[in-house]
């Protein structure tokens, strides 16, 4: 299922033009032939179904927003557990094992087990969502990414009746990934949270690509969380395990620093992170001069998830 808005972004506001006016063309070429780090490459192949998710163009300072290379998107990217530097973690992260692959899946559910990633893609079709991405730094982008829908994921497992939230761990690799090695600034391995509701709503996808090729190491590869409405933090990297559990867990920066970052983190330009604020975002790759975008509620899919809030009040920094 995937979810229309009234305001359609542009194919001119979306992240590398060339790229977005080829993706079909691109993604059918790489499923077929590309695919590295999957052991089944057919598996690609067999369940390449391309969809276009639409997104909401949003209100605009003044000006378009400007188009953010495919390169830019690659190379700009928050991974601690390699470096504090976006730079430097991308350059890091090429050391990365991702082959083979398998993620544990268990708790609350009839099916649990290890599983091997292609096992998981053998079951499960792929599209194309493009999303509005937005960091809780206050900069934001805009990814095709290629995934799957968790809901589809979850069902195929059958959760019990008491499985309230889910619960993701990334790979832990201290020997690869320095940070974890010296125990700094976090307690690894990183964990992410959702609701069930939220796990199921069909915005919610694990993506294992962008821009019409594999993903890349230091963007999450093998696979990864994509969850649009929420801060850039809960879309967790590196996947290797997912717990469906009774009771809300303790999650990485939600326990480090839990004034700042909320366990929902749901984007609201309304309520400030408690050292910046975010009523406005700058998109990647605009010019020094472009105005800033201002921030929307639920980054622009407040029609499409605003429901499941509806009981709690909207000041709160979740």
């Amino acid at each position: 299922m995937l979810i229309k808005t009234q305001n359609d972004i542009p194919a001119s506001e979306i992240t590398d033009p060339l790229i977005y006016q080829q993706r079909r063309t691109v993604i059918k070429a790489m499923l077929a032939a590309t695919i590295s780090g999957i052991a089944d490459r057919q598996v690609w192949a067999e369940n390449a179904k391309p969809k276009w998710a639409n997104l909401p163009k949003g209100s605009l300072s003044d000006n378009s927003l400007t188009a953010t290379s495919a390169e830019l998107v690659k190379s700009y990217t928050n991974y601690y557990e390699f470096s504090f530097n976006k730079d430097d973690s991308t350059k890091l992260a090429q050391a990365l094992k991702t082959d083979p692959w398998s993620v544990e899946i268990s708790g609350e559910l009839e099916k649990p087990g290890h599983y091997h990633l292609e096992d998981l893609l053998r079951q499960q079709t792929l599209e194309e969502r493009i999303y509005r991405f937005r960091c809780v730094e206050a900069w934001s982008m805009v990814v095709p990414w290629i995934g799957f829908s968790l809901a589809s994921l979850l069902k195929s497992l059958k959760p019990l009746s008491t499985a309230k939230f889910v619960k993701f761990t990334t790979l832990y690799q201290p020997e690869t990934m320095i940070n974890q090695h010296s125990n700094a600034l976090l307690e690894w391995p990183y964990t992410e949270a959702l609701r069930i509701d939220e796990a199921m709503h069909p915005l919610t996808i694990l993506a294992v690509g962008m821009y019409g090729d594999i993903l890349p190491k230091q963007n999450g590869a093998p696979l990864r969380l994509v969850v649009p409405w929420k801060y850039g933090f809960k879309s967790i990297k590196a996947i290797v395990k997912i717990e469906l559990l009774k009771r809300p867990p303790l999650t990485t920066w939600n326990k480090s620093a839990p004034k700042e970052y909320g366990f929902y983190a749901n984007v609201n330009p309304a309520v400030s992170h408690p050292r910046w604020s975010q009523n406005s975002e700058r998109q990647l790759g605009s010019g020094f001069f472009t105005p800033r975008r201002q921030t929307e509620l639920f980054n622009g899919y407040g029609e499409q998830v605003a429901s499941l809030y509806r009981n709690m009040d909207l000041q709160h920094f979740f």
